[in-house]
C-alpha cells in the first residue's frame, strides 16, 4: 500500500471536538503526519491509511468529508559520489580486556545466600525431571 495524502473537510466549532478528531486520527494505523487548518477546516493527513474508515470514525464526532485523496511520491534520492579508499589502512591494536569485579548483588536477579534464610523464595524458572521409565503424566 503506498502512502496517499487525504484532505479531509471537517466542520469543527468547538476546540474539545477538534483535539478528538486530532487523537482519532492519530490513532489510526499508518498515519505519518496530520496538519489542520482551523480557518478552512481542512485537515491533511498523510500516511498509509484507508480513507474512507478514517472519515467514518470522524463523522461521529462531526461532519466530514472526502475533498481529495493523492498518491504521495517517495522523495528521489541523488547517488553520492564515491568515496575514496583510505591509502592505507591502519595498523591493528590489540583487543584490550576489561573486566569488572563480581561483587554482592551485582545483577538485579542474581541468586544470594540470604535468600535461603528468609521466608518468600526467590521464584526461578526450574523444574523437576523424574527420569523413570513409566511415568504417566495428566493434563
Amino acid at each position: 500500500m503506498a502512502a496517499k495524502k487525504a484532505v479531509l473537510q471537517l466542520s469543527v466549532h468547538d476546540e474539545r471536538i477538534r483535539k478528538k478528531a486530532f487523537v482519532t486520527v492519530s490513532r489510526s494505523k499508518g498515519v505519518t503526519s496530520i496538519t489542520m487548518d482551523d480557518k478552512t477546516g481542512k485537515m491533511t493527513v498523510v500516511g498509509e491509511v484507508d480513507t474512507p474508515v478514517l472519515v467514518m470514525k470522524l463523522r461521529k464526532l462531526c461532519n466530514a468529508e472526502i475533498v481529495s485523496v493523492e498518491v504521495v511520491k517517495p522523495p528521489e534520492k541523488k547517488p553520492e559520489p564515491a568515496k575514496p579508499a583510505p591509502a592505507t589502512p591502519a595498523p591493528a591494536k590489540p583487543a584490550e580486556i576489561v573486566a569488572f569485579p563480581v561483587t554482592h548483588m551485582n545483577y538485579p536477579y542474581q541468586y544470594h545466600s540470604s535468600y535461603a534464610n528468609s521466608h518468600y523464595q526467590p521464584y526461578g524458572n526450574s523444574r523437576v525431571v523424574v527420569e523413570e521409565p513409566n511415568t504417566c503424566v495428566l493434563m
